[in-house]
């Protein structure tokens, strides 16, 4: 059995080779092409809880799952929140042939995924962006989004200044774009034309109110039915698109509360983003609606990076 460590998923897992992989499967996703289980969550403890994934990526292809633990107090450690293996199963045989490492393999394909779907939904000259959170997933979705938007300026807001700074002075090295540290969410997100939350919020951080009519919105630090990035108005004055609408209806953070609270009902989430992309469902309507991506994951994502990989070397 072969295992492919971090090291080497950092290595050859790029967003040229993911983001494409990514949105192939979630096409695939979405024409039922694939098969899997909504996510399984154990809760541990505040801020830790371990996550079993099962999927499929077709009938006779190959299947597994995500194992996986997030420790929300790893980041200040210096570590990765999300650790655990991604296990591949060989579609004919049924024996498993690869473990992977799972931590490296969400946060890129995480961020690809957002790449995709704002590459579909935001506007196409959508040149600068605010990004919600200085953590792993902050750095790698700059680096995805900017495979499919021409950046002039990042705006990054965080909870300590200094971060975010230190964030920002970083990212500007790495990407060669302007990128400034802003001191309110309100003042990060004025003038942007996309919006990337990533920030693990417990209570909403980001109001309806402050998004621009046509900013593209990608909401991805809440993976559960509890933390909550962005406000009703937000949600209710969006175009909201899911990853996976059976996921978002059952463990969507922001669509349940404004649900819960009347305001909208199921048909709201109007579809899946693999929809989109294969040209089911219309995306973005006009230059002054505001777009929403809510992300949540899922396995066949995972699997379709960890099999490409694999068969790859």
């Amino acid at each position: 059995m072969r295992f492919i460590d971090r090291d080497e998923v950092r290595e050859r897992l790029t967003y040229e080779l993911c983001i494409p992989l990514v949105r192939q499967a979630m096409i695939a996703f979405s024409r039922g092409e694939t098969r899997q289980h909504l996510r399984s969550i154990l809760p541990l403890s505040e801020g830790r809880m371990f996550g079993i994934m099962p999927g499929a990526l077709g009938e006779h292809a190959m299947f597994g799952a995500k194992l996986i633990s997030v420790f929300h107090g790893n980041f200040a450690k210096g570590i990765q929140s999300h650790q655990g293996v991604v296990v591949l199963f060989d579609g004919e045989t049924g024996a498993p042939v690869c473990i992977a490492h799972a931590g490296e393999i969400t946060a890129i394909r995480t961020a690809a995924a957002s790449a995709v779907a704002t590459d579909a939904l935001a506007r196409p000259d959508a040149a600068r962006m605010a990004i919600l959170g200085y953590g792993e997933q902050a750095g790698t979705h700059a680096r995805a989004i900017s495979k499919v938007r021409k950046l002039e300026a990042i705006t990054v807001w965080g909870r300590d200044p200094a971060k975010a700074k230190a964030f920002a002075k970083a990212t500007e090295s790495e990407l060669g774009v302007p990128v400034f540290a802003a001191p309110s969410v309100r003042q990060a997100v004025a003038g942007v034309d996309i919006v990337t939350a990533v920030s693990g919020a417990r209570e909403p951080i980001l109001e309806g109110a402050w998004v621009a009519p046509g900013t593209h919105v990608n909401l991805v630090g809440s993976s559960g039915p509890g933390p909550t990035e962005a406000d009703h108005d937000l949600v209710v004055r969006s175009r909201f698109i899911a990853d996976s609408r059976e996921g978002v209806l059952a463990q969507g953070a922001e669509f349940l509360y404004a649900k819960a609270a009347g305001l909208i009902d199921d048909s709201h989430v109007v579809g899946e983003i693999g929809q989109v992309l294969a040209g089911d469902l219309e995306g973005r309507q006009s230059r002054e609606q505001i777009t929403v991506y809510k992300s949540l994951g899922h396995v066949v994502q995972d699997l379709a990076a960890a099999k490409a990989l694999y068969e790859s070397k």
